[in-house]
């Protein structure tokens, strides 16, 4: 990377550090060190005459040989051999491995395929989750924080893994403290310590002041000197854990482990009873004996439903990836996809970056040569200017003979910066501020009069205000007698994506709310130029209530949201989870860390601060808000689907389980070998199953995962379990002699696909050509089998005369209607 984030955004939109009417924190500035003191940039208490010096190459190389460098690995995804383990070594697998082994002695090689299946899925899901890595990996790479040290005299942006002790590393808002250390070098320099001590109001920081890593800088700038590094700094290892791409738990996930936690339970004692009916009260061939009783147990275990979960949250990380979408956390995707709230920066979501003064207006009787050398030396006295400042300093160069005694950098929380300057010719110091105006001046002072005018048209306007003395910038009532001086209107850029975007999440019921520190009748306007609802009816957040009650109510009537501190953004986020809704919040600007943390789904911009992408679980490494449609997309593409074969694989569960039980209860042959299942299983479960999983799907994710497969998949599984069992009774009864037993499975084989393939056939629904082909597909390979005298050998399937086939049949038909009535039935009576 060649630039690392400037802070201060407005509402999303790049900027770094300066002065803004009502911007939040600026996310991207160029990898240049700080200007050196000088002219602007006076020394004081916080501010050393002199730079500290960083270390030299001898010195680096010398502390790497020691260790004393910053190796805890920050990965963005699992190691290899961590996917492995996780794919390989599960309960189930190891279950079926110990059936596969018994099955190899025991029986034909044609009832081992099921184990032959599993190796192959297993494979499959190795091989997608490297895929994934390798994406997610790159990924890493591109979105990487490269704090800047000083070295041999000149500042570097390194990887955070390359500081060593002793390193002077250089910080500016927006910039992640990365390791422990103490504070060299400070100019109004102000941390957030929030996500260590939970306290939100930032600590101003003198040389001296220890620094902890996972902390931020807010305001200023300065540079601290490392003091632990790698394993020693621990707040490093907890920031790391936080960013850190982990398979965490999500509804999807949670709602899996409980189903199999569920279908453990219940095949534990139907299994034992299983293997008891079958190789002690029946005096049958043992080999036989054996083949069918793990014909009855291997069904019951839903291996697939795991691994295809896992391919398809890898699958849509690849996808996503190739979009320039970093997703830190897995669940994000399923997570985004459950948002039915989306809160919106304007400045850098709705608007591009970049500004231009479209006009400069004297107010009063100041002189418009003395406000541009004002405004060329308020710029000049910022190193790291925000999109607002830089567009002033592109309009009014510095001009040399002004010196600045004291500065005060851009805060989102006060809305305003200022320096108090020595001018050439004049008698005595003078403090300028730039800023808000309806923040610097009184409600109803008449230099605000016209500037409602310009908000209306979507432009933002900055005030530059007189101080005459040389007051505490930082007082509470620094402005209290300013007097007004001129203002600066500025020219924001539309995204021509926005519209689109905000269309999409109209139409998918997501609500979007605009929330900008910026004034609420530019916000509101800008808004309205992008036709989002709600837009005429701005609500000024100074005037929201506190009460988190009251706070959500409002919340719900309006959508448009002005002067929003960086404090509100939080409690607004918060608001809005307590009445129910599920939060997305996007920004890039360190005033969005504490909302992007508790919001449900924090996205971050790939141009945002450190701090920023540390706590997002979705970075949007090009900075398009366009992109979050497709992640959107993707996250219902994957829970709709895996909801859709969860349905299948618990059907075969809930058959297998009831088909023993039954086999049990009155003392017969279990009907079926392992090959007659695993042919079944694949044919209406496995291969469907995987194509439907990867299939698009907008569906709107839902809640109560568990309930809503499961009110599907038991009355399915029973359906199936009781057409099948009648039509193996039907035929116990017809056929006799050496033969009858295999002739009696393939009844109820029939039987059984019959009635599994009308499960997949309500499941496929709506119809494409697709789906309608695959199920067509799905049924001719079975016919196959059943007219090829070799498949028909392979898999010891014949069909005896026609009463007992054509029962089958009829038995299947009902069946059908009987899964139709039960899922309409289910649809009306408990809704999802």
């Amino acid at each position: 990377m060649t630039e690392r984030p400037k802070t201060d955004t407005d509402d999303g939109e790049p900027r770094g550090p300066s002065i803004d009417a009502g911007a939040e924190l600026d996310p991207v500035h160029p990898v240049a060190p700080p200007r050196p003191d000088g002219p602007g940039r006076p020394a004081g208490p916080d501010r050393p005459a002199g730079r500290a010096a960083g270390l030299t190459s001898a010195e680096v190389a010398e502390r790497v040989a020691r260790g004393e460098v910053n190796d805890v690995p920050v990965r963005s995804s699992r190691s290899t051999g961590e996917i492995v383990r996780a794919n390989v070594f599960t309960r189930f697998n190891a279950l079926i491995g110990i059936l596969w082994a018994i099955v190899l002695l025991v029986a034909p090689i044609q009832d081992s395929l099921f184990g032959f299946v599993i190796i192959a899925n297993t494979g499959i899901g190795i091989i997608q989750e490297l895929r994934a890595k390798r994406t997610l990996d790159g990924l890493a790479v591109i979105g990487e924080a490269r704090p800047v040290v000083r070295r041999d005299g000149a500042a570097t942006g390194i990887p955070t893994s390359g500081i060593v002790l002793g390193d002077v590393v250089e910080l500016g808002p927006g910039d992640k403290v990365v390791v422990d250390g103490e504070i060299v070098e400070a100019d109004n320099l102000e941390v957030d310590e929030s996500l260590l001590t939970g306290e939100a109001d930032p600590v101003l920081k003198h040389p001296g002041d220890p620094v902890m890593s996972g902390s931020f800088v807010v305001a200023g700038g300065g540079a601290f000197r490392a003091t632990k590094v790698g394993r020693e700094a621990y707040a490093a290892q907890l920031a790391e854990e936080a960013s850190r791409f982990t398979l965490v738990q999500s509804e999807l996930r949670t709602g899996i482990s409980t189903i199999l936690k569920y279908v453990t339970w219940m095949m534990v004692p139907t299994a034992i009873g299983l293997i008891i009916s079958q190789l002690v009260v029946k005096e049958n061939d043992f080999k036989d004996s054996v083949a069918r009783t793990i014909g009855g147990i291997v069904p019951m275990i839903p291996e697939g439903l795991v691994l295809l979960t896992s391919v398809a949250f890898a699958i849509g990380v690849i996808r996503l990836g190739r979009k320039q979408c970093l997703v830190q956390e897995l669940p994000a995707i399923e997570g985004l996809a459950r948002v039915d709230v989306v809160c919106l920066d304007k400045t850098g979501t709705l608007t591009e970056g970049g500004m231009n003064v479209t006009e400069l207006r004297p107010l009063g009787d100041a002189d418009e040569g003395r406000v541009r050398t004002v405004l060329g030396a308020l710029g000049a006295s910022d190193p790291r200017p925000n999109a607002s400042l830089r567009a002033v300093v592109d309009a009014y160069p510095g001009t040399p003979g002004w010196r600045a005694t004291a500065a005060l950098p851009f805060s989102s929380a006060r809305k305003y910066s200022g320096a108090t300057f020595e001018e050439n010719g004049a008698g005595g110091p003078t403090s300028w501020l730039l800023g808000a105006p309806d923040v610097l001046l009184p409600e109803g002072d008449p230099a605000l009069d016209g500037i409602d005018a310009l908000n209306e048209q979507g432009l933002r306007v900055l005030l530059l205000t007189r101080v005459d003395g040389a007051p505490a910038l930082d007082a509470p009532g620094v402005s209290d007698g300013a007097v007004p001086t001129a203002l600066v209107v500025l020219e924001q850029r539309l995204r021509p994506d926005a519209a689109e975007t905000l269309t999409y999440f109209a139409a998918q019921d997501v609500s979007a709310k605009v929330i900008s520190g910026d004034n609420a009748v530019s916000v509101g306007a800008v808004a309205a130029k992008l036709g989002l609802p709600g837009a005429d009816r701005t609500v000024d957040a100074r005037q929201l209530p506190s009460e988190r009650e009251e706070m959500a109510r409002a919340l719900e009537s309006a959508s448009v949201f002005g002067r929003v501190s960086p404090q509100q953004k939080r409690q607004m986020v918060g608001a809005l989870q307590s009445h129910g809704h599920t939060v997305a919040m996007t920004g890039d600007g360190v005033n969005d860390v504490l909302a992007l943390k508790d919001a449900d789904i924090g996205v971050a911009m790939g141009s945002g601060s450190e701090a920023t992408r540390a706590v997002a679980q979705i970075v949007l490494l090009n900075n398009s808000f366009a992109t979050l449609p497709s992640v959107v997309a993707e996250g219902r593409r994957v829970i709709g689907n895996i909801t859709r074969v969860a349905t299948l694989f618990l059907t075969k569960t809930v058959y297998s389980v009831l088909l023993a039980i039954l086999v049990v209860c009155t003392q017969v042959e279990y009907p079926f070998l392992p090959r007659h299942l695993t042919l079944i299983s694949t044919l209406t479960i496995g291969v469907p199953a995987f194509f439907l999983a990867l299939a698009p799907n907008k569906e709107r994710a839902r809640p109560n995962f568990v309930r809503r497969v499961m009110r599907y998949s038991v009355p399915s599984g029973t359906i199936a379990a009781a057409a099948t069992f009648v039509a193996y009774l039907l035929a116990r009864s017809h056929y006799s002699g050496p033969g009858a037993l295999a002739a009696e499975t393939s009844v109820a084989t029939l039987t059984l696909f019959l009635v599994s393939m009308w499960v997949l056939a309500i499941i496929a629904r709506p119809y494409t050509w697709w789906r309608v082909g695959l199920v067509l597909l799905m049924g001719f390979c079975f016919l196959l089998v059943l007219a090829v005298p070799a498949l028909q050998n392979f898999f010891a399937l014949k069909l005896v005369g026609t009463t007992l086939p054509w029962a089958a049949v009829a038995i299947s038909a009902v069946g059908a209607v009987l899964l139709e009535i039960a899922w309409r039935l289910v649809d009306r009576r408990f809704p999802a």
